[in-house]
């Protein structure tokens, strides 16, 4: 394919509706004020109207980052860089003062503390190697190149495209749009690279200087980005489609603030702890207690019949889950308030998987009563799973992922035998509430919502 009808698909897939909205300076042309630097000790300075990286010997990849997160955006920069030095921009980048560990495709992964990763465009002239692979997508201290590479491009086609596109000792235009699991590049004008990914949604973006170890031949060696500037869009998580408010479906939580909710333990919303950040609402880490830090949040209203939706990321060795049919006076103590569990758990590392019964206090199992099936569908730890639960009378059906985990009857013989040889066993009538509160659960540890959703009128 040429890259002119490379260049026309592309453009058509943006759609002129992005283009439409107004560009934001990320840089102000003067100084940094306000980026964030980050790893190594490379120095950054502003020369004529453009930032400056300059390697440094003997330190890791530095970084400069903004100071907040993007997470569907489009961003243009223009680069211009030492032949000898290596660089690229994070895009929807992530660093944390403690080590985390991802997995994919069977592969764990282990992040140190403190260390920047995420989505990188390449920045890589490469001239002695004959690589030529700018604006490629590289996974800083993850999977590494992406494109070309585990998800997709020919290596060889690449090469030849990005030597061709390159301007040595000239400045470059790279292109980046990133809407939903979609990144695009362009390179000077022309399509480079696709991915489908979608295990980070958000993050910083950071210019990068690579290290450059004890080459003192590269001692010194810049790079300089000017035109740096950005397009967020709208993000299509949180909405409701037309098809969706046809069936009766409504946002239980807006996306943006905290109406509708409030803490287990008092009327009002938590000052802390639950976190409201880009489309998401977070429960942060707090040492790992069942409701010891800031506590549980709870929906205003109450239900009886009623279908949810709800998607969810889990980071490592996290525990958490949602509860229904709660009354939060019932429990006035330490620990969570009660009602039955959609169980939400990093299985393989967290001790409560092999605690209980059968299995019964995995994910997606009725914690502590019916476990889920070994086989359940889970997303690894670090990307987004899907919860569903739907109850008509006194049936109850989970779904985890598109797959029926578990399906009881409350009030049932069968539900108060369990009941009777549970955890559960000291709250009369555990579970019979003829309605109560929605719960998202605070255990300590750091855990992800987006796109919660109810509907409570069905069709027959």
């Amino acid at each position: 394919m040429s890259h002119l009808h490379s260049l026309i698909l592309w453009t058509a897939a943006c759609g002129a509706t992005l283009a439409a909205e107004a560009w934001t300076p990320l840089f102000n042309g003067k100084d940094l004020d306000g980026w964030v630097k980050r790893g190594g000790k490379a120095s950054y300075a502003v020369e004529d109207g453009c930032i400056v990286g300059t390697s440094t010997l003997n330190t890791p990849n530095t970084f400069l980052c903004t100071p907040r997160d993007y997470a569907d955006f489009i961003l243009e920069y223009e680069f211009k860089i030492d032949p000898k030095l290596n660089s690229g921009v994070q895009i929807r980048s992530q660093s944390f003062p403690h080590a985390i560990e991802f997995e994919w495709q069977g592969r764990k992964i282990k992040v140190p503390a403190n260390r920047v990763h995420g989505y990188q465009i390449e920045i890589d002239p490469e001239p002695a190697k004959d690589r030529w692979w700018s604006a490629g997508i590289y996974e800083e201290s993850g999977r590494n190149w992406l494109y070309p590479g585990i998800l997709g491009g020919d290596e060889r086609a690449f090469t030849n495209q990005g030597r061709e596109l390159f301007k040595q000792g000239g400045w470059n235009k790279v292109r980046v749009e990133a809407i939903g699991d979609s990144i695009k590049t362009m390179f000077n004008g022309s399509p480079r690279a696709e991915i489908k990914d979608g295990r980070v949604a958000a993050g910083f973006i950071g210019l990068q200087v690579h290290g450059i170890g004890k080459d003192k031949s590269k001692d010194g060696t810049q790079v300089r980005w000017r035109n740096l500037k950005i397009q967020e869009i709208a993000s299509t998580h949180n909405t409701l489609s037309a098809e969706e408010k046809a069936a009766g479906w409504r946002l239980l939580w807006d996306g943006k603030t905290s109406e509708g909710w409030r803490s287990a333990k008092s009327p009002e919303f938590p000052k802390s702890g639950w976190e409201i950040k880009d489309g998401m609402l977070i429960i942060n880490e707090s040492g790992g207690g069942e409701s010891a830090s800031v506590g549980d949040i709870i929906t205003r209203e109450k239900f009886s019949d009623f279908e949810l939706s709800v998607d969810f990321k889990i980071t490592p060795g996290a525990n958490s889950g949602i509860k229904f049919f709660v009354d939060p006076e019932l429990n006035k103590g330490p620990g969570s308030s009660i009602g039955p569990e959609f169980q939400i758990l990093d299985d393989e590392r967290h001790p409560d998987a092999k605690l209980g019964r059968d299995g019964n206090r995995t994910i997606g199992s009725l914690y502590d009563l019916i476990p889920a099936p070994k086989d359940k569908k889970v997303q690894p730890v670090g990307e987004w799973n899907h919860a569903r639960i739907l109850s008509r009378g006194k049936h109850v059906t989970y779904w985890l992922n598109g797959v029926k985990t578990v399906e009881f009857e409350r009030g049932s013989k069968e539900w108060r035998d369990m009941v009777a040889d549970s955890k559960y066993k000291v709250w009369p009538g555990f579970g019979e509430l003829p309605e109560g509160h929605i719960l998202l659960q605070d255990h300590g540890n750091l855990v992800f919502y987006r796109n919660i959703k109810i509907r409570t009128k069905f069709e027959d």
